[in-house]
């Protein structure tokens, strides 16, 4: 079962889960904290008073509560930035570090990269023009789950939550989206939005499980970073790591590449990848 949760804090939560449910027969069955839950085929829809980043064992909650078994946890969140910039987000959890919103000290999510780059391929094709931007972020703040988990959101701004169109874009994405099944890659290095690991994700066979941006890291703790590492692969069941090697000197790059090996895995750029063509059935 997928679980949707919406949280009543987060008016583009609410936004999202409205066009969510008015776009198919959803069943609704039984109250979870005070709400409603709907159902659809393999998908629950719960909502919950608190904002997200505090909703820790939610998987579990939800499952005992239901009488279901959750695989897959997608949360429908708004995402705030001072530049305000309209964009469709899709992203990882846990910290790297310090667990300044939600979550616990250096613990990430079990990540869900298939649903997650499938989710960006089908938004960049719902929100065709639209004024907004399709992105990845990279893997931050909380809450805690044991469970595969992704955040979609509206951002960046109050101006943009209440979007009808972008919501509706998010509420097909979900209801729509093909679930790939092509090779997992950690991403590491870059900014917060990730653009190197967006692009890929949509025009090469890959799907990004979680993400080390280079301000989480430091060269110089490499048992530190190794650490980073080894949870980020294992927390997205990755073989492979795609270093994004223009955000950072060839030497920064080269002493990634060594660490990714010695720990066992395999390192990739995009001219290893075959490209994704319009024609191609998603692998199952």
């Amino acid at each position: 079962m997928r679980l949707l949760v919406c949280s009543l804090e987060d008016n583009a939560s609410v936004n999202i889960r409205d066009r969510v449910l008015a776009l198919d027969n959803w069943t609704k069955q039984g109250e979870m904290e005070g709400s409603p839950v709907h159902f659809l085929g393999d998908m629950a829809l719960v909502t919950v008073p608190r904002l997200h980043l505090w909703n820790d064992d939610i998987d579990k909650v939800a499952a005992s509560a239901l009488g279901i078994s959750v695989e897959e946890v997608v949360f429908l969140s708004r995402h705030k930035a001072a530049s305000g910039k309209r964009s469709l987000t899709v992203h990882p959890i846990g910290n790297w570090g310090r667990a300044g919103y939600g979550g616990r000290d250096a613990t990430v999510v079990p990540s869900a990269p298939h649903l997650m780059s499938s989710l960006l391929r089908q938004l960049k094709k719902e929100a065709a023009g639209l004024d907004f931007d399709i992105t990845f972020e990279v893997t931050h703040h909380g809450p805690y789950l044991e469970t595969p988990t992704l955040f979609i959101e509206i951002g960046s701004s109050e101006a943009t939550w209440g979007d009808l169109d972008a919501a509706q874009a998010i509420a097909r994405s979900l209801l729509n989206v093909e679930v790939s099944a092509y090779p997992v890659a950690m991403g590491i290095g870059g900014g917060h939005y990730a653009p190197r690991f967006t692009e890929s994700s949509l025009f090469k066979k890959i799907d990004f499980g979680h993400m080390l941006p280079n301000h989480a890291f430091d060269l110089e703790d490499k048992e530190g970073l190794a650490d980073m590492i080894r949870r980020g692969m294992e927390g997205s069941g990755a073989s492979l790591a795609y270093i994004h090697r223009k955000s950072m000197k060839r030497s920064e790059a080269t002493v990634l590449s060594e660490l990714v090996r010695s720990l066992g895995y395999r390192t990739v750029d995009s001219s290893d990848l075959e490209e994704i063509h319009p024609s191609d059935p998603d692998p199952k």
